[in-house]
């Protein structure tokens, strides 16, 4: 499992997937999130703006990268 180390308090959703290399832009991110292919916690999350905070975990394509403080 990946690792996104936090700056601030948190991180929004379609940053953590452009920090952690599942896309390649923010309209890319939009777009995976819209189609219900992101998770957070195991949940499908619809998003773009979500806050992740420590020890939040993102799925997307069979990859996992966890939020870290």
């Amino acid at each position: 499992m990946d690792e996104i180390k936090l700056r601030d308090e948190y991180i929004k959703l379609g940053q953590a997937l452009k920090a952690a290399g599942y896309v390649g832009s923010g309209v890319d991110a939009k777009m995976v999130i819209l189609n219900g292919e992101v998770t957070v916690n195991g949940e499908v999350c619809l998003q773009r703006g979500k806050k992740l905070y420590d020890k939040d975990v993102v799925g997307f394509d069979g990859h996992q990268v966890k939020i870290v403080k």
